[in-house]
């Protein structure tokens, strides 16, 4: 008996959907923030956790799909968070934000926000020629090394100049409040969007060879040295502009804040979520800012329900929440289509295309 082949959505169709989707859920959100359903306090929570996904996504680069474990990604942010605050500080860009001329401000912000990336990346190359060539253990203390140097530098290096640069100790303040859940939204679906992309192409396809066997990937001709760096750089670069859109949300910055915990902070929201599942960061991300502030009431015991939480999922998955796993949506249409109309395939071509 002749079996009909299975519905196959085309990628243009795909992206269709994707997009639909994406803007379907942003008009639902600035809708529940204008007819003040979420609050401006919950307004806040929601662009910390953008900020905080955008982290944990390109953390999940270095950590997820390449293999490695870097352990000085607050460095990295607070290289991209100086930069776009020194920066925003420089322009015209807070006597624009109190007239209310955002249409003016558009240039600046995203100047600041390149400005951040293209920073944060010179670091990351700087960083990752020499520290991708170790693995493991020492790649992680080479990093941290990284971090603590960083935040080191951010404190002491006004002396060193003999002028106010990053205002030391005492922070860089009085940076536009640019933020806004537009923009915050708008860098995560483009960031996650980049990295679905990348992650897709032969780049991909390589980090990925280079985590699972790094020997037999140079036995095949892939530049390891290459793509270690590619990926390290990107992943540097993303969290550069988390680190900006951090600082034009806050309006101040000090160095204290990008500690040691800070980059365990983030390797925690991987680890739940699933090392080389982007939908797992976006989760885990979500869930570990948002929950702190529903324990807040019970301010003697949120930190230890916190970490209970986390070991408790640990115990029980302890591949994270979703593991390796992407959810797609076009992927579950696809199925749910081909039960509906009762489809099949040829179970040799459809292992084919499995492969």
């Amino acid at each position: 008996m002749k079996t009909r082949s299975k519905i196959r959505i085309p990628m243009p169709a795909r992206y269709v959907i994707n997009l639909a989707l994406v803007v379907g859920f942003y008009f639902l959100l600035t809708g529940l923030i204008s007819s003040g359903v979420i609050t401006n306090y919950w307004t806040g929570i929601l662009i910390t956790v953008g900020i905080n996904i955008i982290l944990a996504v390109s953390l999940n680069i270095a950590t997820g799909y390449l293999g490695q474990l870097p352990l000085g990604h607050a460095g990295f942010m607070a290289v991209g968070a100086y930069a776009g605050g020194i920066f925003m500080k420089a322009t015209p860009a807070a006597a624009l934000l109190k007239e209310g001329n955002n249409a003016a401000l558009i240039p600046y912000i995203l100047a600041a926000i390149v400005i951040s990336a293209v920073v944060a990346g010179i670091f990351g190359i700087i960083i990752g020629i020499p520290a991708l060539r170790l693995r493991g253990d020492y790649l992680a203390i080479i990093t941290l090394g990284f971090g603590e140097i960083i935040r080191v530098v951010l404190t002491n290096i006004d002396s060193v100049l003999g002028f106010d640069f990053t205002y030391g100790a005492a922070g860089l303040k009085r940076i536009p409040k640019f933020s806004s859940v537009t923009l915050v939204f708008i860098c995560v679906v483009l960031s996650c969007f980049f990295i679905h992309t990348m992650m897709k192409s032969k780049h991909g396809r390589a980090i990925l060879s280079i985590r699972d066997n790094e020997i037999a990937s140079e036995s095949v001709g892939v530049n390891t040295t290459y793509y270690k760096t590619m990926a390290f750089v990107f992943s540097a670069m993303l969290a550069g502009i988390a680190g900006c859109l951090y600082a034009g949300y806050l309006g101040s910055l000090y160095p204290s804040t990008f500690k040691f915990m800070k980059s365990i902070e983030i390797l925690v929201m991987v680890v739940l979520g699933g090392m080389g599942s982007m939908l797992g960061s976006i989760l885990s991300a979500t869930v570990l800012t948002i929950l702190p502030e529903l324990l807040r009431s019970f301010s003697d015991y949120r930190m230890v329900v916190y970490s209970l939480a986390l070991v408790v999922m640990m115990i029980f998955r302890p591949k994270g929440l979703l593991g390796s796993y992407d959810f797609s949506l076009s992927r579950s249409l696809e199925t749910f289509l081909n039960r509906l109309l009762g489809r099949t395939e040829n179970p040799k071509k459809e292992a084919a295309d499995n492969e």
